[in-house]
């Protein structure tokens, strides 16, 4: 299998103050198109960290991290947004939906932020939002979606450009059992199903444990279990 990711020597530090915090430790990483990882770790070991840095949200203060061959680090912000929007969905534990906009609506703004005819990309996310289970949904206001309801229209939002990669941050963190078992679901289906490459951040065990492999961040060091 071709990479997707490889992650030379990554490091991050913050400034604050007279202090210098150190997140990321040259980390290492290779993930192949397809693959299925959870990255799992302590509340403040750097997960989120990582995972925006390889969302292109974040840049690292040393090393190299490859995008299909491209080593985004070095790449201005425009650039870096132009890659994010055509390859990689982003699945948040807080769904970051509008309120003033429709379920469809919503699902929509990738396309539209992409320089698509709102008229393919409304058509576009009322497909995405019938993958998930959500067609009886399309016009609803988002406040009057259920928790369950909102992660899955913000799935189906992160698979309207059909990216690359799903990254997902604590997918299932603020849903009871029933329906988190149900986003797992949902979720690995894209990854088993469509070959999309997959990397989650999460502290529910059954995910992790659906993946194909399993990343361990301890002081900002990154193990294998």
């Amino acid at each position: 299998m071709n990479s997707v990711y490889r992650l030379e020597r990554i490091g991050k530090t913050y400034i604050q103050g007279e202090e210098t915090l150190t997140v990321l430790r040259d980390i290492d990483l290779e993930i192949a198109q397809g693959e299925s990882v959870a990255i799992v770790g302590a509340s403040g070991s750097g997960k989120t960290t990582l995972l925006q840095i390889m969302g292109t949200l974040d840049v690292p203060s040393s090393g190299s991290i490859f995008f299909n061959g491209v080593d985004i680090s070095t790449l201005g912000w425009k650039d870096r947004a132009r890659i994010r929007n055509i390859n990689i969905g982003f699945v948040f534990q807080f769904h970051h939906l509008l309120p003033e906009f429709s379920t469809r609506e919503n699902v929509a703004m990738p396309g539209i932020i992409g320089g698509m005819s709102q008229r393919q990309a409304l058509d576009m996310a009322d497909a995405a939002l019938t993958r998930v289970g959500l067609a009886h949904r399309l016009h609803h206001r988002v406040t009057t979606l259920s928790g369950g309801e909102r992660q899955r229209a913000a799935i189906a939002r992160a698979i309207l450009l059909e990216p690359k990669v799903i990254l997902a941050d604590e997918p299932t963190g603020n849903l009871d059992e029933r329906t988190g078992r149900e986003i797992n679901a949902l979720i690995m289906e894209l990854n088993k199903v469509q070959g999309v490459t997959l990397i989650v951040v999460t502290h529910n065990t059954e995910l992790a444990q659906c993946m194909y492999r399993t990343l361990e961040l301890r002081s900002g060091e990154l193990y294998e279990t």
